[in-house]
């Protein structure tokens, strides 16, 4: 599921979600929504919305089978390039291959349709394994953009490891995160830089809380190290 913390997991674009409720379609189908408000839209570590407010949310349609297809959307920072809007299409599978470990594997496409400027859009395959230790969750994934025009003509890898662990008897949670990009997409001149985080969030109900702080090994906007606040809901 797309949430703002999608990506590849806890941290990767910083927002804290509460779980999804889904709404029975029928025929193994079910669909589910989420929206949030946050304080900064980060990913992988770098301020998409320069370091301002952003608006998100996003819309699942899950089968029983593990597959699944959704859309999720983020304003950003208005620019000739991107426009101000970032819409994320993306179909996968997910589900348990053993007990405790769980696969997850798609491809998301990133859309940018209000540019007027080239063609920002990118398409980037991603995959990655989550395995359960009662209460705690180790997550293991790669994303790979191959090589596109919209992406220099060259490839890029973000690599990542999430562990989140909530704490029992509480609706409190907490995790952190560590990614490392290499290629095209890096912000750094060298051609790759890591990234990191800690977070906590709250759950009640629906609604979610949380509070995160991200930073990255670029000196600079939108990379320093920031603190990142999301109120969320669920539906």
């Amino acid at each position: 599921m797309r949430t703002s913390i999608f990506a590849l997991a806890l941290l990767a674009s910083t927002a804290v979600a509460a779980p999804a409720h889904a709404e029975d379609l029928g025929g193994g189908f079910s669909v589910s929504g989420n929206a949030a408000l946050v304080t900064d839209y980060r990913f992988r570590g770098v301020s998409f919305s320069d370091e301002d407010i952003a608006i998100q949310g996003g819309i699942d349609i899950e089968h029983d089978s593990g597959f699944y297809v959704g859309t999720w959307a983020s304003s950003i920072e208005d620019s000739p390039v991107f426009g101000h809007t970032e819409l994320d299409v993306y179909v996968g599978w997910s589900g348990e291959v053993t007990s405790g470990l769980s696969l997850d594997v798609g491809v998301l496409a990133y859309l940018y349709p209000n540019g007027n400027v080239g063609d920002a859009d990118y398409v980037e395959p991603y995959a990655s394994l989550t395995y359960a230790i009662g209460p705690a969750e180790v997550t293991t994934g790669v994303a790979w953009a191959p090589s596109q025009n919209s992406i220099g003509n060259d490839d890029n890898l973000y690599i990542y490891t999430d562990v989140g662990v909530g704490i029992p008897g509480t609706p409190i949670s907490v995790g952190g995160h560590l990614g490392y990009t290499d290629g095209s997409l890096s912000i750094d001149p060298d051609g790759d830089y890591w990234d990191w985080g800690l977070s906590a969030e709250a759950s009640f109900g629906m609604l979610s809380i949380g509070v995160a702080y991200v930073s990255t090994a670029v000196s600079g906007p939108g990379t320093d190290g920031a603190v990142v606040g999301t109120l969320g809901v669920s539906f």
